[in-house]
């Protein structure tokens, strides 16, 4: 430690090192972002504008509409200011601002996908009960508890990160500040930075996952015993399913890159998994709920309509 340099500059080892895959990448990560910017923000203003969509679910929607932008704009512009200009030197100040927002954002949505688990159960299976147990108020305190407990896991771990020193030449290896890869660049003991991404991971996970898949049990179960019309159960199979996808794409991803040991030794596999839960599922999520969801592209068509 004496004899090396603390350094104040990280060096990132972007998407790839040839040159030649440079501008394709720029131009098909630039299609992704506007994708995920035109898909949330339509997704937004129809629920905004449309009073149909005016229900405690769009509310939910809209509200992860809101944090897939926000997640996907924390990562983005970055990689493709690197794949365009192929300086890929970020301040340490910088990279540990754009993981805190990073972890805020995603911690967030999981939580808010959670809570729509919990929304879902209420209609089905307690649908007499729904607006009496989902209350605009109890939505309001829902998404609230969602944005709290992102801003209470991403400040813990920065305050630890902010303890770190980095005095190494090495690379990050990913193409934005990931808390995982950041850590394998550090010179000081991150023992307890590990730690806390394990325990958090646990009891959060525990928590979120647990909140996240066990009302599915009884709404499987209600569905298949009901004695409503073929149409009321394919639809209520239909929002599940959508559910049910994201929360599979983000979560697995996630998992993989945070909680898979050796992860120093599986660059390429790493940054797979970071495109997909970073860039890629914030612009699937609109399309998996719209193209699967009649009530938005009715919307949409009304919209279309009063515009002609």
């Amino acid at each position: 430690m004496a004899n090396q340099t603390i350094v104040y500059m990280l060096v990132l080892a972007g998407l790839t090192d040839l040159p030649s895959l440079q501008l394709p990448l720029f131009l098909v990560f630039s299609l992704i972002y506007l994708m995920t910017l035109t898909g949330n923000l339509l997704i937004v203003s129809l629920i905004f504008t449309d009073f149909h969509l005016h229900t405690q679910m769009y509310f939910f929607i809209s509200t992860l509409a809101c944090l897939d932008i926000s997640c996907s704009s924390v990562t983005t512009p970055r990689i493709l200011f690197d794949l365009l200009t192929d300086q890929r030197l970020i301040s340490l100040q910088a990279c540990l601002t754009q993981i805190f927002f990073f972890l805020f954002f995603i911690v967030s949505e999981v939580s808010v996908l959670s809570v729509m688990s919990y929304d879902r159960y209420i209609a089905i299976c307690r649908p007499l009960h729904y607006m009496q147990v989902m209350s605009w108020k109890v939505c309001v305190r829902f998404v609230s508890g969602a944005l709290v407990s992102g801003l209470v896991y991403s400040l813990v771990h920065s305050i630890f990160l902010t303890k770190l020193t980095f005095c190494s030449s090495n690379p990050l290896q990913s193409f934005f500040c990931d808390l995982p890869q950041l850590l394998e660049v550090s010179c000081s003991d991150t023992f307890i930075n590990v730690l806390l991404i394990f325990v958090s991971g646990i009891v959060y996970g525990i928590i979120v996952i647990g909140v996240t898949v066990y009302p599915y049990i009884p709404i499987i179960t209600t569905l298949f015993k009901s004695k409503t019309s073929n149409y009321i159960r394919s639809k209520a199979f239909s929002t599940c399913s959508s559910h049910l996808t994201v929360v599979i794409i983000l979560y697995s991803t996630f998992l993989f890159n945070y909680y898979r040991p050796n992860s120093k030794y599986h660059f390429t596999e790493d940054k797979v998994a970071s495109v997909f839960y970073a860039i890629v599922s914030p612009m699937v999520n609109p399309l998996i709920y719209s193209l699967r969801n009649k009530e938005v592209k009715t919307s949409l068509r009304r919209t279309l309509q009063r515009l002609h």
